[in-house]
């Protein structure tokens, strides 16, 4: 059994298509999303009844939050803050139904799911650093987790102390604890512009990074033809 953890998927539909092809050829049987389907790019119609298509497990992620509802969006950098706003006029109220709906944090087989932080996941914050993985493995019950949210892959283990680094592998060990960041589909931030993704092999325990090319001119012309803010074109060529 193998499954794709999908994270931070953002309405990118050509890095979506790029990243399922290539599960499917590495032999992936099921399939979870990390959240945030939905925000900063411009097919976030497509690229959430594609995930919904899947029939997998989902958890919620900030703009998933924001674009089901009304709330104020003060919190929000005015650029995204200004995607969110488009995005709720491109959903129907069934689909802002559906985002509303989803968890914050879910087990899966083995492992659990998140889009942020264990210890507040409604609170949208950042794992970049062991001090604050360490505040989630203490919510973490699971020897394994996988997160999402700051669109950089990294991996924290825990046996008597925190280590963290980037990785391509990592074999899951009995006795410690994994908190994973899976990078993101749609939008990378680690200044590879390659949809991330990873795989994790239950039978092996063995969790792999992927990095998967596609046509990102093609989603940069669907958020200029929207009137969206050039910014959020120009960055998916330099992945930050």
């Amino acid at each position: 059994m193998k499954y794709a953890i999908l994270g931070d998927i953002h309405a990118n539909f050509e890095a979506l298509q790029a990243v399922l092809a290539d599960a499917r050829k590495n032999g992936v049987t099921h399939y979870v999303s990390l959240g945030d389907i939905v925000g900063y790019n411009a097919s976030p119609v497509e690229c959430l009844e594609t995930v919904r298509e899947l029939n997998c497990p989902v958890v919620r992620g900030n703009h998933d939050h924001y674009c089901a509802g009304d709330d104020k969006l003060e919190g929000f950098h005015p650029v995204a803050a200004d995607v969110v706003d488009w995005t709720r006029r491109q959903l129907s109220r069934e689909q802002r139904d559906f985002l509303g709906s989803l968890k914050y944090v879910t087990r899966v087989e083995t492992f659990t799911i998140v889009h942020s932080t264990l210890d507040t996941p409604e609170m949208w914050g950042y794992v970049l650093d062991k001090l604050e993985a360490d505040a989630s493995f203490a919510y973490q019950s699971t020897s394994l987790c996988f997160y999402g949210h700051t669109h950089v892959p990294l991996a924290f283990e825990k046996t008597d102390r925190v280590r963290s680094g980037f990785y391509s592998k990592v074999k899951i060990t009995l006795g410690r604890k994994y908190f994973i960041n899976v990078g993101s589909v749609g939008q990378p931030r680690d200044g590879d512009p390659r949809a991330a993704y990873v795989t994790f092999d239950l039978i092996n325990n063995l969790v792999e990074l992927h990095r998967v090319p596609y046509d990102f001119r093609i989603t940069q012309k669907k958020i200029r033809d929207a009137g969206l803010p050039d910014r959020v074109a120009s960055r998916l060529a330099v992945g930050r």
